[in-house]
């Protein structure tokens, strides 16, 4: 609505239905494109191994980009970077539904542990608690799988 208002106040009023369905659909469109590529940044997730020595463990500090994954994949490499965020989506949906929400809000949202605290409602302590367990679980889970991790 505020697109169609600030960009299109002096058209006609018989044009302003179609050119808000336009600018609702190419807003849907770049919703999805985001959580395309936001989702597969998973497949990069090297820190999915468990780490009993460091409580405050955050995986995406070891997320690198060394071997410029970011460049168009192949497309034998496509079907894997496929069946692999096919495999963790499995993964995260077996999680209980408190360890799932701390993963999702953290990991997949962005959220940092005071705002996914707040979103949970609990304490930040009890996010770490969570998010740790359920990137431990991940991994014995994908392991169990034969994905092996670095």
């Amino acid at each position: 609505m505020l697109k169609l208002a600030e960009k299109y106040g002096d058209k006609p009023i018989a044009e302003l239905p179609m050119l808000f369905q336009r600018i609702l659909q190419n807003t849907i469109r770049d919703y999805y494109r985001r959580q395309k590529v936001r989702s597969s940044w998973i497949t990069l997730f090297s820190g999915l191994q468990p780490k009993h020595d460091e409580e405050e463990f955050d995986p995406l500090d070891v997320l690198e980009d060394s071997e410029n994954h970011t460049s168009p994949l192949a497309p034998d490499q496509s079907l894997q970077q496929s069946q692999m965020i096919s495999l963790i989506e499995q993964a995260i949906s077996k999680l209980p539904p408190r360890q799932r929400e701390a993963f999702l809000l953290r990991y997949w949202e962005g959220l940092d542990t005071t705002e996914t605290a707040a979103a949970m409602g609990c304490t930040e302590g009890s996010v770490k608690t969570h998010c740790s367990r359920a990137v431990q679980a991940l991994a014995v889970s994908l392991k169990a799988k034969g994905v092996e991790l670095p």
